[in-house]
């Protein structure tokens, strides 16, 4: 075939698939419009009301009446039920019992997996591996669509700066391009382009928008930002969800210019609808309308009327609109044509799901038996667990184990199951997770001690917090002082000790927040004794966040950050503590020196009087260095690699065109690994000040003993866009440099120029 014939074909392929496209959109409007004709004012209302009905409740307020409602038409979908069984006892009273027979949107939170857990969304970021990620999501939609469900609260793409907030663990990180990536690849994963098929669920993408960014860290707390501060690094990663089609969009608690996300015209509809073309239907957060009484916003009638006219779809628990929307229209505050417009986003997304077709399309026991928690999904469990571990100190090769060395096992998450599936587990069940001392056990590992050596908490006043929340923190009968006794005993018996400590999972997730973000104090105190006997001693993290760990990096040998890595965690830590896997993930959030630095991030702006060692008036701390622990995209491995010098295939970058950037790497080690080659950029001059780095592109290299690959980027002037003072995106000519290193700290660098 010749090209002309071949460009033929390709044009005729995208007519074909337009007019189908076009075709189906017909069929569903007619269809959605003879429904809502016979549809009255209150029924229409009905559709936008989201109660709360099942096995949890992640808010203050739990629905009441439900069944009567659902039987009324009162009720467009359920939040917080699962399982075949009990979906299809509400689904069939909503297409049986109800005028109007509209099946009825089953929405649950999958954050990091279903019934098999994955790792933190922190922990899958540290893959910097989209294909592993969206495979995550993919397994997740098919045991949540085979559990009932058709609707996730996923992804969460936040950009976080501030590991005081406990919700970075459900994040990807602080930087806006590895952000937007991650927030592509789950979307594709939950839906696959097809929200008809019986194991695609519809995702949202939430906290729209900049949750990330709340004062303090402080949970629900106020956000207050620039627009090109907006455009530029917190908003990117919710335009590339609803760029790659994310069916569903969910507010956040927070006020944007003042005005609360759930109330907010310019975020909902001329930023969301209008600039960015956004067709789906938005949510309210868990009573967020409600709650924009509290911030000074009006009445309870005054909330419902903001949130109807800003382009609120669908309202969570709270109940306004049921309240107040028919009241607001006969008033002429709300124009009917917004209920109708908002009931139609829901009957749209209800339509391509299936369910007008088959209102039980997700209720299937056959699959449910054969999806939830099946063979394959473990495995990728664990091979998610593996690539996301961080290995963040190695000193004298500590890691990996000598299996012929005698190893002390001391801590209390060794044992631990409930805090291995991490916060937002949802239906995740802890007791089918594997704990670290099971999988040494299973192995057969030999020459293995253990001793508890702490609680994980000993605070009271923390334990009275944590356990009504499912924390099941159970003080020993020993006390905190027997406890380390009896560790220091073990750990003089060995020749190497692990230490495998962390915060409770009721630390880290929604209202989590903190402001002491190193260990708690009894496992600090149960390592500073460990470290008086002079053995070597790796500490394995469990955490949702980034971590102080100033003292441990100067004290201790070896520190193997795993996160809270999943139902299938004990395996996964265990082969790479003995070396049957080699940790190739990278943080994606910088680690600070302490909390005082905190934020830091590595792609912030220059400042007018940059650091200077033997200068005083510089920007600078007197108690405290400027730069993080351990820096964004940083993680070591059990080889070492060699990059050589960045080469450009040319050192000018014309409009439209390109250049490509390139580096050899070298594995000068004696162990096969996977590398993250990272490429940053830098714009040199700009009509507004610019970040001193940023990352534009990544790539995972395979490198066996000694082996060396030569890793190139692509470099075009769609990398050097970014939004100006007047919002307008586009570059500006003039001189840039590149980066490409192992981490944002440690590159090669090249400079050319934009013209």
């Amino acid at each position: 075939m010749n090209i002309k014939n071949f460009l033929l074909v390709c044009f005729l392929s995208v007519v074909a698939s337009a007019n189908a496209q076009q075709s189906s959109d017909a069929k569903m409007n007619s269809f959605i419009d003879n429904l809502m004709r016979r549809m009255t004012l209150q029924e229409k209302i009905g559709q936008l009301n989201l109660p709360s009905v099942g096995f949890d409740v992640t808010g203050p307020v739990l629905s009441q009446g439900v069944e009567d409602k659902i039987k009324k038409g009162l009720v467009g979908g359920v939040f917080n039920t699962y399982t075949p069984e009990a979906v299809r006892k509400l689904q069939q009273m909503a297409v049986t019992q109800t005028r109007m027979k509209i099946p009825l949107l089953f929405g649950y939170d999958v954050i990091h997996g279903h019934r098999t857990i994955f790792p933190i969304n922190l922990g899958l970021a540290a893959t910097w591996d989209p294909v592993l990620v969206e495979k995550t999501a993919r397994a997740a939609a098919e045991e949540a669509s085979a559990d009932g469900l058709n609707w996730v609260y996923s992804p969460m793409v936040d950009i976080t700066r501030d590991p005081r907030w406990g919700r970075v663990s459900e994040g990807s990180g602080e930087d806006p391009f590895l952000g937007s990536v991650m927030a592509k690849a789950m979307v594709n994963g939950y839906q696959l382009n097809d929200l008809s098929k019986d194991n695609t669920v519809m995702a949202c993408v939430k906290h729209f928008a900049l949750y990330g960014a709340a004062e303090a860290g402080r949970d629900y707390n106020t956000v207050d930002m620039s627009k090109v501060r907006m455009y530029n690094e917190y908003l990117p990663p919710y335009k590339a969800a609803v760029d790659a089609g994310v069916g569903s969009v969910m507010t956040s608690f927070n006020t944007i210019d003042g005005v609360p996300a759930s109330g907010n015209k310019w975020l909902l509809t001329d930023l969301l609808r209008n600039q960015w073309g956004f067709k789906g239907l938005v949510v309210s957060d868990y009573t967020s309308i409600n709650e924009m009484v509290n911030h000074g916003m009006g009445d309870n009638k005054k909330v419902a009327e903001l949130a109807l006219n800003a382009g609120m779809d669908m309202d969570m628990v709270g109940e306004e609109f049921l309240n107040y929307a028919e009241q607001l229209v006969n008033e002429g505050k709300v124009p009917e044509k917004t209920i109708d417009d908002e009931c139609r986003k829901i009957l749209e997304a209800k339509y391509k799901l299936g369910l007008f077709s088959n209102p039980f399309l997700y209720v299937n026991e056959e699959r449910n038996k054969k999806e939830i928690m099946s063979q394959d999904k473990l495995n990728l469990s664990k091979q998610a667990a593996i690539e996301s571990m961080v290995l963040l100190k190695n000193k004298d090769h500590v890691l990996p184990l000598d299996r012929s060395s005698r190893i002390a096992f001391i801590g209390p998450l060794v044992k631990d199951q409930r805090d291995l599936i991490g916060s937002w587990s949802g239906a995740g069940d802890y007791t089918k997770a594997i704990s670290i001392w099971s999988a040494i056990e299973q192995a057969g590992y030999k020459n293995v001690l253990y001793a508890k050596g702490c609680n994980l908490v000993d605070d009271p006043d923390l334990i009275k917090q944590l356990n009504p929340h499912g924390a099941m923190l159970i003080p020993d009968s020993l006390s905190p002082q027997q406890l380390i006794d009896q560790a220091v005993r073990t750990a003089y018996q060995s020749d190497v000790v692990v230490a495998v400590l962390g915060e409770p999972f009721g630390m880290s997730g929604e209202a989590a927040s903190v402001t002491d973000i190193r260990l708690l104090e009894n496992q600090r105190n149960l390592l500073e004794a460990l470290k008086k006997t002079g053995k070597p001693i790796v500490l394995v993290l469990m955490n949702g966040r980034p971590l102080d760990l100033s003292w441990e990096d100067a004290n201790l040998d070896g520190i193997l950050e795993t996160w809270y890595a999943g139902t299938m965690a004990g395996p996964a830590i265990t082969d790479v503590l003995y070396g049957n896997a080699n940790p190739s993930g990278k943080i994606t959030m910088s680690f600070p020196v302490n909390v005082g630095q905190v934020p830091v991030y590595y792609n912030h702006l220059p400042t007018g009087r940059p650091y200077k060692a033997d200068q005083k008036y510089t920007t600078r701390y007197l108690d405290a260095p400027n730069d993080p622990l351990y820096p964004f995209g940083y993680g070591l491995s059990y080889t070492n690699y060699n990059y050589s010098s960045v080469a450009l295939s040319s050192n000018t970058l014309n409009t439209g065109g390109s250049i490509t950037a390139s580096v050899n790497v070298t594995n000068t080690g004696d162990r096969a690994g996977t590398e993250t080659v990272q490429l940053y950029m830098r714009q040199m001059v700009g009509s507004i000040s610019r970040p001193v780095k940023e990352l534009i592109g990544f790539q995972q290299v395979a490198l066996a003993p000694g082996e060396t690959k030569k890793v190139s980027f692509k470099v075009t002037d769609d990398d050097l866009k970014f939004y100006n003072s007047n919002l307008q995106y586009n570059y500006e000519p003039g001189d840039f440099k590149l980066f490409i290193g192992t981490n944002s700290r440690d590159v090669k660098e090249a400079d050319f120029v934009a013209r």
